[in-house]
């Protein structure tokens, strides 16, 4: 079959648990990484709260294989797009804000996407394999990841080090594996590290904020931590 036959296709064949096309999940994979180390945040509102705005540290920016640059938040179970958050009882993005300067916006900054291109550009890989990391950054905004064997009775919280990239777009949130730590401090890279999706007790990631109430028992905290034990049943 010609070349062009195949890569006309994709445009009509739908991913079966995003309902989106093919190529627009390809073009959506993500090719680099940057650290956000400014402060900026996602904005967000959600339906039990119509009239306000919610804020959370921006993680990283990434750079699409189509060209187009995103903010990164870890959200619920997953590193997300802050582009792709539409859930109206969650969240709903609604935009970027740099508190230095109270400044909302809506697309990445130019420096970011200077940033994100020019190493794209450099950092030209040749990979053999999907699952080859091609980046490893750490986390700056304290990121912990929530897991329970039993629905929420009882839970461990685990401070993310460090996220890595791979060729096929994956970012995965390393945790500390303590049997195999033999220094400290783990840096990304470590051979203590695995990725978070791999623990079966994995359920949330919590940004630092959160986690401390939750270390404080502070009594909102406790009653998220109820509300998800209720949701898990």
């Amino acid at each position: 079959m010609p070349r062009s036959a195949i890569d006309s296709s994709d445009d009509n064949v739908i991913d079966i648990f995003t309902r989106k096309p093919l190529s627009e999940l390809t073009n959506n994979r993500l090719v680099r990484i940057s650290a956000e180390l400014d402060g900026l945040e996602m904005l967000y509102s959600n339906q039990e709260n119509p009239d306000k705005l919610f804020s959370i540290k921006i993680l990283a920016w990434g750079l699409r294989l189509s060209g187009e640059v995103v903010a990164l938040v870890p959200w619920l179970s997953k590193l997300m797009p802050c582009d792709e958050i539409w859930d109206p009882l969650n969240g709903q993005w609604q935009g970027y804000y740099d508190q230095g300067i109270d400044e909302l916006f809506f697309s990445a900054p130019r420096h970011k996407v200077m940033e994100l291109e020019t190493a794209a550009e450099y950092y030209d890989y040749q990979c053999d394999s999907e699952t080859e990391i091609i980046q490893e950054i750490p986390d700056s905004i304290g990121t912990h990841a929530v897991l329970s064997e039993d629905g929420f009775q009882s839970i461990c919280l685990k401070e993310v080090v460090s996220w890595r990239l791979l060729n096929n777009g994956t970012v995965e949130a390393m945790l500390i594996d303590e049997k195999k730590m033999d220094a400290t401090p783990v840096l990304p890279g470590d051979d203590c590290l695995y990725p978070a999706e791999q623990n079966p007790d994995f359920r949330y990631f919590f940004q630092h904020n959160i986690a401390n109430k939750i270390k404080c028992q502070d009594p909102d905290a406790l009653a998220a931590i109820l509300l998800l034990q209720e949701r898990s049943r």
